[in-house]
């Protein structure tokens, strides 16, 4: 119970978003109103997105209540939280605002539902799987334009996302059928020794704004490819599009109860799922600390666990690194989502012999980065931050990086546009001594560092707590195998600066997670190992 608290405690004590899975506190939702409603008339939500979340309305994908054993429901006390454009600050809708008791509820129908699609055969759930995946991809268009709405990143990249989260339910469809057993040579020859995999059970997946599709079908295709059945909890500033990929499973033919969403109090809502012996397993991206906090309350019913977890990139440019390469690699790896990436790059480490000209050459690529609301026809690159919390704590880190010495080389300030936009940004002269080094920036933000030698790089990357994501660029063969050795990562890229994918293995080392998403690797996270041993087998 105490751990579980102290969970409850870190997530009402989240005020500023460094990393998502968060809750705005209501003094910060005041502020985001007062700020929205002091704009000016051309800051508030542009036709186009107006239009938009009219289609959208009329589609029946603008889904505003939780799903609960296949039943669409309000809260039970009927109570509801708004979600904003973050590009205006303006309300798209009002959402349930779910609690412990809708939670619960949901667990129930879970572990109702658990019993009969545990036991569909891998082909059955490969199937619905895959029914799935075509209707994500026949409505890419208006999932795209509404992660547009909720979160504000380009459509551009919105359309992305879809692309990539729904290749997670494609690939599961697939290894659904390759969910294998073994059997092992048996010690004495009237014995006979297998090795099942079996679903865990009902999964708990807690996932952030700012992928908002593709953070759930990576835990929710794997978690129902292998006969689990999940109660997913979105973030509340962007629960439309899990409600919305949610419709899709029930319109794929995915039965009551296997798939259920609730959201609004995440104290409540953690509170339930990691309380109830119902839930065997908890799948979480978000903050270190709110992981740390689920890893431990999950530890009174000896639940399984996976977290993806707070990062801090390092991207190492070497003297002998095409520039071309490295720059576009680096704005690939910085810029992504505005900086709101959990993999993104948080520092660029640069050798002394290219780091003047590649600062240069950063500083122009990033000076063409057009910024703008994501349904603008001429923005290819950049859209908001979150919210206004967001932009305090980027503002944070460069005061304290340039009280230090660190230089402004480009941007460095909120962007004309108002409210939560900020100007695409590069300094140079950072050190290891400035927070901006030792925290996740979660913004458009490129600090560059210097270094002289591979063993400082490497030194230099590695002096974190964080191990998620990491870049190399360099044209050295040998240099780029022992680099990527010697970097205590889970990802690391050599010479590209987009890695994310559904075929490969994906988390962290040290304080940025436990287990693996996507691939074979991210299957087992969902099944349980079972022995069996059959003895008396040589008589009748």
């Amino acid at each position: 119970m105490a751990a579980r608290n102290l969970c409850c405690m870190a997530l009402r004590s989240s005020k500023l978003l460094s990393r998502p899975s968060h809750l705005l506190s209501v003094q910060m939702r005041m502020q985001m109103q007062m700020l929205s409603s002091s704009l000016p008339l051309t800051r508030k939500m542009s036709m186009d997105a107006q239009s938009v979340a009219s289609k959208l309305n009329s589609s029946g994908l603008l889904r505003t209540q939780g799903l609960i054993g296949g039943k669409w429901s309000d809260a039970y006390d009927g109570k509801t939280i708004k979600v904003y454009n973050p590009a205006t600050g303006e309300s798209i809708a009002d959402v349930a605002c779910m609690g412990g008791r809708e939670t619960n509820d949901a667990i129930s129908a879970a572990y109702t539902a658990y019993r009969s699609w545990s036991k569909t055969t891998a082909a059955e759930r490969s199937k619905f799987l895959r029914k799935w995946y075509d209707l994500l991809m026949a409505h890419k268009e208006e999932l795209a334009q509404l992660i547009t709405l909720e979160q504000g990143k380009t459509l551009k990249e919105s359309i992305g996302e879809i692309n990539y989260g729904a290749g997670f339910i494609e690939f599961s469809a697939e290894e659904a059928k390759r969910v294998y057993g073994d059997i092992i040579p048996a010690p004495l020859s009237d014995r006979r020794l297998f090795v099942l995999k079996q679903p865990v059970g009902v999964v708990g997946a807690i996932t952030p704004w700012n992928f908002p599709l593709a953070m759930i079908t990576r835990k929710v295709g794997p978690a129902l490819a292998c006969g689990c059945t999940v109660v997913i909890k979105p973030s509340e500033l962007t629960p439309l599009t899990a409600l919305a990929a949610a419709e899709l499973s029930i319109q794929a033919g995915i039965p009551a109860g296997v798939v259920n969403v609730v959201m609004g109090n995440a104290p409540e809502i953690g509170d339930s799922l990691l309380a109830s012996p119902q839930v065997r397993k908890i799948t979480f991206t978000g903050s270190t600390a709110v992981g740390k906090k689920l890893m431990a309350g999950s530890a009174e019913t000896v639940k399984k666990v996976s977290l993806e977890l707070g990062g801090n990139a390092p991207c190492i440019v070497f003297d002998d690194a095409d520039l071309d390469v490295a720059v576009k690699g680096t704005l690939a790896a910085k810029f992504r989502n505005s900086g709101q990436t959990c993999v993104c790059a948080n520092r660029i480490i640069v050798q002394d012999g290219i780091y003047e000209k590649f600062a240069n050459a950063l500083r122009d690529a990033v000076l063409n980065m057009k910024v703008g609301d994501g349904f603008s026809e001429d923005v290819a690159q950049q859209g908001p931050l979150i919210n206004e919390a967001a932009v305090q704590k980027v503002e944070s880190l460069i005061h304290d990086a340039t009280s230090k010495g660190a230089k402004i080389i480009l941007g460095g300030k909120r962007h004309s546009l108002g409210f939560t936009f900020y100007e695409p940004t590069v300094i140079s002269d950072v050190n290891i001594d400035m927070r901006i080094s030792r925290e996740e920036v979660f913004g458009p933000v490129a600090p560059l560092l210097r270094f002289k030698t591979e063993e400082d790089a490497i030194r230099i990357a590695n002096d974190t707590n964080a191990g998620l994501g990491s870049y190399v660029f360099t044209n050295s063969i040998q240099r780029s195998w022992r680099v990527a050795e010697a970097l205590e990562y889970g990802l690391v890229g050599v010479n590209e600066g987009v890695i994310s994918t559904e075929v490969a293995p994906f988390g962290g080392f040290k304080q940025s997670g436990l287990g693996r998403e996507g691939s074979k690797y991210g299957m087992d996270e969902y099944l349980e190992i079972k022995y069996v041993c059959m003895g008396n087998m040589n008589k009748e």
